[in-house]
């Protein structure tokens, strides 16, 4: 099982943002490619700041949902500030992926114990996760009433920016889901906004999306 996250080197993968379609299609045929994974077999979802968990097989359409789970099917998320979560478990019938799009509502309402508990549903064990770039708790500002409202639910998302503003952690409150869960964190990324190789929304509202990826060797 491997996991990766692309950056502005692979372009915009996202439909949503007003790029060319067929450009990004394009761009993810080539994504596919990268990780030798059958053509139109990576599963995108349509994100949209909740908690659905939807279990993909491959013939699962793109779907409403902010989690995805597969039995090895390769799976991707989209991002430009939030986490892009990647998850691998193994059960008594394979591997079992998720990729998790973990927003600052995503976080506050519970989307990633949600995607480990559909994972151990299939049998998951020994669940991994790996947090991609996101915007850090030292520059993701908010008002002090949402920072007030989402740390009552995730103590650890309680931060303070660099210039001594209310600020939202979001990795903080990601990784003590995780580890709640008896999940293992392998990794975690820097931040959107102090890097210019990686697509942030806070630093450009007309920006692209980069991806996380999680698949299993053919």
């Amino acid at each position: 099982m491997s996991a990766a996250f692309t950056d502005t080197g692979a372009g915009n993968l996202a439909l949503h943002v007003g790029d060319d379609p067929a450009a990004v299609r394009e761009r993810r045929s080539r994504l596919e490619e990268s990780i030798a994974a059958a053509p139109g077999s990576l599963r995108f979802m349509n994100q949209v700041h909740g908690n659905t968990v939807a279990i993909m097989d491959a013939g699962s359409p793109a779907p409403e949902a902010d989690a995805m789970v597969s039995r090895g099917l390769p799976l991707a998320v989209m991002v430009a500030d939030c986490i892009p979560v990647l998850l691998a478990g193994e059960s008594g019938n394979g591997p079992v992926l998720a990729a998790v799009h973990a927003g600052r509502p995503g976080i506050a309402n519970g989307v990633l114990p949600a995607a480990v508990d559909s994972m151990k549903s299939l049998g998951a064990a020994r669940i991994r996760a790996w947090l991609g770039p996101s915007i850090c708790g030292s520059c993701y500002e908010v008002p002090d009433a949402l920072r007030a409202e989402v740390s009552a639910l995730v103590p650890a998302t309680r931060s303070t920016t660099a210039w001594g503003t209310p600020a939202l952690d979001l990795p903080a409150g990601a990784r003590a889901q995780l580890e709640a869960a008896g999940v293992q964190v392998e990794y975690a990324g820097g931040c959107t906004l102090e890097t210019d190789s990686l697509y942030s929304y806070r630093r450009d509202r007309n920006t692209g999306r980069f991806a996380g990826l999680v698949w299993c060797h053919g």
